[in-house]
């Protein structure tokens, strides 16, 4: 169905038409008039069926509708997102739809400053995207408020309960007001989902497009009987074997993924991992490099199962299977997007095969068996003679500290012997002490009567001996007697401070 059957704002239908988006899946078909009657909504569907715009494009119209200019530190509709990447496309789509809007747009989440944080809320504004954990950080530092947000979305949100954000989510609730309009939208319904939906929405309006656990049909799966240890092997033959695009590779560790990547670049083929472990520079660089194509195999955990929306993913391959059935439905839902077609692979080990036959039981259908390789054995071997690149070192959040500079196993005492600083090597005066000589010795020994250092330290050993004059005036200490040693040049005389005012009168 056409965008324009759904009553969406001239803006809204401009700038769909730029991005050459002209119908309108069922997803969005049957939220959208919903959404703009401002009524309370439930969505379920799978990942990859537009439900940011089912949710976003009658909301950025309801906002339109209704302008007021958001104050300092409030915002008008807030997005609770999962995951720092699902956060930055909700945002950049948000950015898209309503570029003909007078709308502002923020996107906050972990691993950037607080700083860059506070200032983006500043000003106000009229959408937020945000994790959860941020966005609290940013209430207590009383740099952000809720009391005006007009509506809340939860995307996602049966990964956030996943996650244990479940805590985060009722206290941010508990901060906005009654009144509002509220969109819950997820990919499963478990029982905790339905308990959180009957307690925060108000008579929503149900919409469910396709079975929970339904692959993309587009997607053609297979499954390789393999040991654990071998499954490096059969990745690196795939990845030389078949003609790929851009390869999605899911490991169930965030160190597994990056010994894939070290692995991987042994044998001679380039590729990142992203996971929680990496910072936000860095997952955000290796997001790029993947988008453009520069390095084609991504090695991720399922913090990334739902938060990458990259087109041209030609290939899943489960290098690990998921514990939790329903994300092999979100892994490969990454591929066969926008009506393309996708390939995905599951390695399955002897150990995994009970979650093998739960995947097959979630989504009622076989998975087809490949076999192995035929020269497999032959690739083993060469891999296990492969040397693997050095694990790169983490460093501090501190630098600079002695820890840091000796990560050598180098001792002090070896850092004595080195070559000293060339002006300290041939005795550049500055770098001497008053007491010694051009040859490093001692002048007390060997110094010319004529010629005296005005170092004496016996002078202060006389006016430590010399006894304490007596106070002449006890009503004032700053009168020395005559005689008295004279004070050393520099010096202040002593004072004696007392709390509560000036002091009294003597007598």
């Amino acid at each position: 169905m056409s965008f324009h059957t759904l009553g969406l704002s001239k803006p809204l239908l401009d700038a769909l038409a730029a991005k050459n988006y002209s119908q309108a899946t069922p997803i969005q078909h049957q939220a959208i008039p919903t959404v703009l009657s401002g009524r309370d909504l439930l969505g379920i569907a799978q990942t990859g069926t537009g439900k940011t715009a089912a949710f976003m494009l009658p909301s950025l119209d309801r906002l339109a509708a209704e302008r007021q200019i958001p104050k300092p530190g409030q915002i008008r509709m807030l997005v609770l997102a999962p995951t720092r990447e699902l956060a930055s496309q909700i945002a950049a789509s948000a950015e898209t739809y309503g570029r003909f809007m007078r709308l502002s747009v923020g996107v906050i989440f972990g691993g950037v400053p607080n700083g860059k944080s506070v200032r983006t809320v500043a000003r106000g504004l009229d959408v937020l995207v945000a994790t959860p954990g941020r966005l609290l950080d940013l209430i207590d530092q009383r740099a952000l408020s809720l009391r005006e947000l007009e509506i809340l979305v939860l995307d996602e949100a049966d990964q956030m309960l996943d996650l244990g954000f479940i805590h985060a989510l009722k206290r941010i609730v508990a901060l906005v007001p009654p009144k509002r309009q509220t969109l819950f939208f997820s990919a499963t319904m478990p029982k905790a989902i339905k308990e959180l939906a009957d307690k925060y929405l108000t008579n929503p309006a149900e919409v469910a497009v396709t079975p929970v656990a339904k692959t993309a049909d587009r997607v053609a799966q297979r499954v390789v009987m393999v040991n654990q240890a071998e499954k490096t092997a059969l990745l690196t033959m795939f990845l030389q074997s078949e003609k790929t695009e851009r390869v999605l590779v899911f490991s169930r560790t965030k160190h597994g993924a990056d010994k894939i990547v070290r692995m991987l670049e042994a044998a001679g083929l380039s590729a990142n991992a992203i996971h929680g472990n990496k910072s936000q520079a860095q997952r955000e660089k290796a997001l790029a490099l993947f988008r453009s194509g520069e390095v084609p195999v991504l090695i991720a955990t399922d913090i990334a199962a739902r938060g990458i929306d990259i087109p041209g993913v030609s290939h899943v391959i489960n290098y690990d299977l998921p514990e939790v059935p329903e994300q092999y439905v979100h892994r490969i839902g990454r591929t066969a997007r926008a009506g393309a077609e996708g390939q995905a692979a599951a390695f399955c080990a002897p150990d995994e095969r009970g979650l093998l036959r739960d995947i097959e039981r979630l989504t009622r259908q076989r998975i087809e068996v490949a076999a192995l390789p035929a020269d497999f054995t032959v690739k083993v071997e060469e891999l296990k003679r492969l040397k693997l690149a050095p694990k790169a070192p983490e460093r501090s959040a501190r630098p600079n500290f002695k820890s840091d500079r000796r990560h050598d196993g180098q001792r002090r005492e070896q850092r004595n012997d080195r070559q000293r600083h060339p002006h300290r090597a041939d005795g550049h005066a500055a770098h001497r002490s008053g007491a010694q000589d051009r040859n490093g010795q001692r002048r007390d020994g060997q110094r010319n009567d004529a010629v005296r250092s005005p170092y004496r330290p016996e002078a202060h050993r006389e006016v430590d001996a010399a006894p304490a004059p007596a106070r002449t005036n006890p009503g004032h200490g700053h009168s020395r007697p005559a005689g008295a040693h004279p004070r050393p040049e520099g010096g202040q005389p002593k004072r004696k401070f007392r709390r509560g005012g000036p002091r009294r009168a003597q007598g």
